[in-house]
């Protein structure tokens, strides 16, 4: 086959493995496409079987954290600790829709930095929908804060995102590092996401509301609190150790799952399915798919367009490509694609492209799979989101936030190296 064919041929597979899960037919997973597509540019020799195989070694230890975070999140809510979230945010606010706001900010901020943003997306769009109802308040504000905030609010730490797992790996960083460049980046990209939400959604948040119905309080899952600090803690003992974060979250899940199971709130075959296996194969599928339109030309296309160096420029440029290439794409194999050529440029560069991925699919409803899961929920719960206002809301924040985010990166690189 020729390099053209071979190109065409990769990327015709790209964009139908993304349609597929764009669209989700009857609801099925995303892997019924990516597995075939993935057989297809190997069978073809589009990529190489040593390429195939080389790229899912590397996307096993991430693969595997995504089905033991996934596990934990789902183990986490089982638990009551977002209801108890949901609870503690009602009662805080006074009936005050705009304390609401800020309530939503924070408990999003974190429940996606530790527990991903596929947990924000799942677990708290539900509560965030019961928790307006208590007080009256007009959802519109706080459901599009559950989108967005899953992925700004995905900068923090290598566990946040799958996306960051994939940088973490090429970055040489350890935990706490990557962590301490990201702190100011992800600080900023809440305070101008949250900036911008107040004045959109002033009329709603300005609507009158009422103090939540007298009730008793939701119970704090101390154990299961427990387990979640330990469980990070285990994170940066692992990544000083130089072992996979892997066999943190692992543990972690074991101990909620193990209890789940000693007390018959769950089966195995619940915890299973928690764990999301058909969507991990599609994970790895598409890392092959991704690598036959990286070797095939696509690689690089993106090493002529992305400047050298760390300097501010450079980063501005390489998150815009970033950003751009996530509403193109999907941000998934939008990080798959450009860390070969921003990985051997030092960690400066992989978190400029990391915070492109994230914070531009707040644009599209196809920058992220996370988002179109979003879609999916506030549709169950009786709302249909209109792309016309989600696309004005991206232009209002995206670029102020990949600008100020990088802005705040490279301001970190300089101080702390």
């Amino acid at each position: 086959m020729s390099t053209t064919s071979a190109e065409v041929l990769a990327v015709t597979l790209l964009l139908l493995t993304l349609a597929f899960a764009v669209v989700r037919p009857r609801n099925w997973p995303e892997a019924v496409v990516a597995v075939p597509a993935a057989a297809v540019a190997v069978a073809t020799g589009s990529v190489s079987v040593t390429h195939a195989w080389a790229e899912t070694k590397d996307l096993l230890p991430v693969v595997g954290f995504l089905a033991a975070i996934l596990l934990l999140a789902q183990l986490c809510a089982d638990e009551g600790l977002f209801r108890a979230a949901g609870d503690a945010v009602a009662r805080a606010c006074h009936g005050s829709p705009t304390r609401m706001l800020g309530g939503v900010f924070a408990v999003a901020a974190a429940v996606t930095a530790v527990l991903s943003l596929d947990a924000t997306v799942v677990l708290l769009t539900p509560v965030v929908f019961a928790t307006a109802a208590r007080i009256g308040a007009r959802p519109r504000p706080h459901v599009y804060a559950s989108a967005h905030l899953a992925n700004s609010a995905s900068l923090l730490l290598p566990v946040s995102n799958l996306t960051n797992l994939l940088a973490f790996a090429a970055s040489g960083l350890t935990f706490l590092r990557f962590a301490g460049l990201m702190a100011l980046p992800w600080l900023v990209a809440i305070a101008v996401e949250y900036a911008v939400f107040r004045r959109y959604f002033a009329d709603d948040l300005a609507a009158p509301a009422h103090e939540p119905d007298a009730e008793a309080p939701t119970g704090v899952p101390v154990f299961t609190l427990t387990v979640l600090a330990l469980t990070l803690v285990g994170f940066v003992v692992t990544s000083f150790a130089g072992i996979e974060p892997l066999w943190a979250a692992l543990a972690g899940a074991a101990v909620l799952g193990a209890r789940a199971l000693a007390r018959r709130h769950s089966t195995p075959g619940e915890l299973l399915k928690a764990a999301n296996l058909p969507f991990c194969v599609f994970v790895l599928a598409l890392g092959i798919v991704v690598k036959a339109v990286v070797d095939n030309g696509l690689g690089d296309a993106i090493g002529r367009l992305l400047p050298d160096g760390s300097s501010l420029p450079a980063l501005l440029a390489i998150a815009g490509v970033a950003a751009v290439l996530a509403n193109l794409i999907n941000n998934l194999p939008a990080i798959l694609a450009l860390l070969p050529v921003v990985g051997p440029a030092g960690p400066g560069p992989v978190l400029a492209a990391l915070i492109g991925v994230n914070l531009g699919p707040n644009l599209t409803y196809v920058g992220s799979l996370a988002t179109l899961l979003w879609r999916r929920i506030v549709h169950a719960h009786g709302t249909e989101p209109e792309l016309g206002e989600f696309t004005r809301l991206g232009l209002l924040t995206v670029p102020a936030t990949l600008l100020a985010s990088t802005v705040a990166l490279w301001a970190g690189l300089a101080v702390l190296g």
